[in-house]
């Protein structure tokens, strides 16, 4: 009786120790905050844990800090939104190899007494050449995230010099979309967001989209297994297989289920 009391001990703490494990399995993944803010990763990561068993902890911060957090070995997988700064991380060595895995779009929101004549506008560039002829209040996320920096390439591309507007009509938030996207209503202004983030955000006002359209506006993401030979603590094989995932037909398939309102967020587009 004793011996089999030990055996039973034994196999309780063995599948205790067993549990525990499976339970301590998972995965960093430095992103953007508009896969987490629009509801996305809550969809998607039940999903994938359902299948491999791997636990995925989101880092959700603008694409420039995630990409720099990946660059110091701070998580297995990125999943960002900057095409060339995510080639760069990969040509430097940070990263094993780079994805597509999605896009939707960028579009301008606006308050409806669009001091600017910019709503029903589908040129961005334009759209923001008026913004700036009127001084109207644009809010700006100034974070080094992916729609920052593709905010600066279209002002860029309208020839206006935002840094020395700054802190005049053009203000820049320091922060995520959801932040940047508060401030912008409760101020007024202009703002340049991600429509998943901007379909699902709560506190729109009065405000709705006045540009879209335009191809210039196109938001492609990728997704990266960060380097195990320059980063020896990265779960290769747990986030190869987030990867993996992400960009097979069954990961494709959740990604285009994702619907905000009856509306489709993402389009995958990992094939090409």
């Amino acid at each position: 009786m004793r011996k089999l009391n030990l055996i039973s001990t034994g196999a309780l703490i063995w599948c205790l120790a067993t549990m525990a494990m499976a339970s301590d399995r998972f995965i960093l993944v430095q992103s953007t905050t508009s896969t987490q803010n629009s509801g996305l990763f809550d969809h998607l990561l039940p999903i994938f844990k359902a299948q491999t068993g791997i636990d995925v902890r989101v880092v959700a911060v603008g694409t420039g800090q995630a990409i720099r957090n990946a660059e110091n070995g701070d998580g297995d997988v990125l999943f960002v939104h900057a095409k060339a700064a995510e080639e760069a991380f990969v040509a430097a060595g940070h990263g094993v190899a780079r994805f597509d895995v999605m896009s939707n779009d960028f579009v301008i929101v606006g308050p409806p007494s669009d001091p600017a004549g910019v709503a029903g506008m589908t040129d961005a560039v334009a759209a923001l050449a008026r913004i700036a002829q009127a001084n109207a209040p644009f809010a700006s996320r100034g974070d080094d995230s992916g729609t920052h920096k593709a905010e600066l390439r279209l002002w860029d591309a309208a020839g206006v010099d935002v840094a020395a507007a700054s802190g005049g009509w053009y203000r820049e938030t320091g922060s995520g979309m959801g932040a940047t996207l508060n401030t912008g209503t409760g101020m007024g202004a202009y703002v340049l967001t991600d429509r998943a983030t901007w379909t699902a955000f709560g506190n729109k006002r009065d405000h709705a989209i006045a540009v879209a359209g335009d191809p210039r506006l196109f938001n492609q993401y990728g997704i990266i297994l960060v380097n195990p030979d320059a980063h020896p603590q990265v779960k290769a094989e747990d986030g190869q297989a987030f990867v993996d995932w992400v960009v097979s037909d069954a990961g494709q398939a959740a990604i285009a289920a994702f619907t905000v309102g009856g509306e489709q967020m993402f389009f995958p587009n990992a094939g090409g």
